[in-house]
């Protein structure tokens, strides 16, 4: 602890806050090489004690520092440094994402986070428009959860999650096929923190994982916090490629493969029946656990088959994580893991590390309103109202959409893949749908190292059939101007992807 006992803090400073000043301070210790690779930080109190500041501050620069990536986190070991930052090699190849006087977060779109004015029209965001949300329903069970359970209600449940929940999913996920115990069932706050306790509970730092190319943002970030080296699959349109699978599993021995088999987001594809099983086999073969992210497998319209990899997994390999956001309300920030016997110490504790527990309150709630049969209803009201959206988009597709670009049509879900062109860039076309007030995903936020700048994704979860109608036809006449112009931007070959 001697060298942290000479960190000054200016504790009346205006101009910069303490954690900036705590993180700063830890930096210059690794920059002189007083702090080297492997170093172990100080727990989070200890150091908080000695420099007469709150846990908070110290959490905050930690969390700085692992966003730099110059940090990495072990659930139950403590904070290492990542590399030897003196060497000036190591200083130089780093993202300069903080600045001199405060914590800059990198532009929004490149976080995945889009802004949206108001009036535009939505194909950006993933998440169900409020119209849709069974606010009326959710209140009537919140009421009686009230009533029935009074203060009990907003106490701590296990962090395992509130037993009796446990126990309606657990009938809930038998009509996917998937038989398990109640005891394998953990209630989480959204799939995004089940990937994080998944990632804090199993992975170390310098473990590889596999994912699908393109894949899911979210937990594209959520392994490169950990300090896992991300190596992506070729996709194609009815699941991975199995011989690239295959062959990346034996030359790099990944932790984890993460995969989403229904309705991928992403593109929109499901993988085939014969390649789910086939996926199984290999990460069987190879040990590998598989993180299967059920992103809308409820939306299938027209797919012969969305059976879950859970469903199929004799061998206890697949971590099967459900997420309530885009069929219900995303704000409640509720989901489910189903964890491999194997995984449950690990799993457990980094929920625990996570935030204790989800809230009790609204696990109840949902308790309630699986057993009363209301959730039932909800889907199919929600089917309905997402298939008069896909049929429409389906159908302007065709009609509008001009032949230069290309896409394959999914069977469900709300996501829609389109590629470009070859020497168009979708972030271009970004810049100028937005002026006409239409707003959508460039597929370059979707790829490892910024790639697929020729690809974007349309989202039918947050405009109705009128928004569709009116944004693909202007959407495709701006299209058709942008694919006509002579001045297009050079991409060079080596940033191509084949169409999925």
């Amino acid at each position: 602890m001697k060298i942290y006992e000479n960190i000054q803090l200016n504790k009346e400073s205006n101009f910069q806050h303490l954690y900036i000043q705590v993180y700063k301070a830890l930096k210059d210790l690794m920059l002189t090489g007083e702090l080297k690779k492997g170093d172990k930080l100080p727990p989070i109190r200890k150091l908080a004690d000695l420099l007469d500041v709150n846990n908070v501050t110290v959490v905050s620069a930690y969390r700085i520092l692992e966003e730099e990536g110059l940090v990495y986190k072990k659930i139950g070991s403590g904070t290492y440094v990542t590399l030897n930052l003196h060497d000036k090699e190591n200083y130089e190849s780093l993202p300069k994402g903080i600045i001199e006087e405060d914590y800059i977060p990198n532009s929004l779109i490149e976080q995945s986070h889009i802004h949206i004015e108001e009036n535009m029209i939505n194909f950006a965001s993933a998440t169900p428009s409020t119209d849709l949300f069974p606010v009326d329903d959710f209140k009537q069970v919140l009421n009686e959860v009230l009533d029935r359970d009074k203060g009990s209600a907003f106490g701590y449940q296990e962090s395992q999650g509130y037993y009796p929940l446990r126990i309606a999913l657990k009938k809930y996920i038998h009509q996917y096929g998937i038989h398990t115990e109640t005891s394998n069932i953990h209630i989480i706050s959204g799939a995004q923190q089940g990937i994080d306790i998944i990632a804090k509970g199993i992975l170390n730092y310098g473990d590889h994982v596999l994912i699908e190319n393109p894949s899911y943002t979210g937990a594209m970030a959520v392994f490169q916090s950990r300090g896992a080296k991300i190596i992506d699959v070729a996709l194609e349109e009815d699941g991975l490629n199995l011989q690239d699978l295959e062959k990346k599993i034996v030359a790099y021995q990944p932790k984890l493969l993460y995969i989403m088999p229904n309705f991928q987001n992403p593109t929109g594809i499901s993988y085939s029946f014969k390649k789910k099983k086939e996926i199984i086999k290999i990460a069987n073969k190879y040990n590998v656990f598989i993180v299967e992210d059920d992103y809308l497998s409820d939306l299938n319209f027209f797919a012969n088959d969305n059976a879950t990899l859970k469903s199929l997994d004799t061998n206890d390999i697949v971590i099967y994580i459900k997420s309530f956001s885009k069929i219900f309300m995303p704000g409640l920030r509720l989901g489910f893991l189903v964890v491999p016997r194997p995984l449950f110490e690990e799993v457990l504790l980094a929920k625990h590390a996570t935030d204790i527990s989800t809230s009790g309150l609204l696990q109840r709630a949902l308790e309630l309103y699986l057993l009363k049969g209301t959730w039932q209803q909800h889907i199919k009201y929600m089917e309905s109202q997402y298939r008069q959206r896909f049929e429409i988009m389906i159908r302007c597709i065709k009609k509008y959409m001009p032949q230069e670009v290309k896409y394959v049509l999914p069977k469900g879900g709300v996501n829609f893949w389109f590629k470009l062109p070859k020497g168009l860039s979708a972030k271009e076309l970004y810049e100028i749908v937005t002026k006409e007030n239409i707003v959508f995903a460039p597929g370059n936020l979707f790829f490892l190292n910024n790639d697929g700048l020729a690809y974007f994704r349309l989202s039918i979860a947050a405009v109705n059939e009128k928004e569709i109608e009116y944004g693909i036809r202007k959407l495709s006449e701006l299209l058709h101007n942008f694919i006509s112009q002579e001045n297009k931007v050079s991409i060079p070959s080596s940033q191509y992807t084949p169409i999925l």
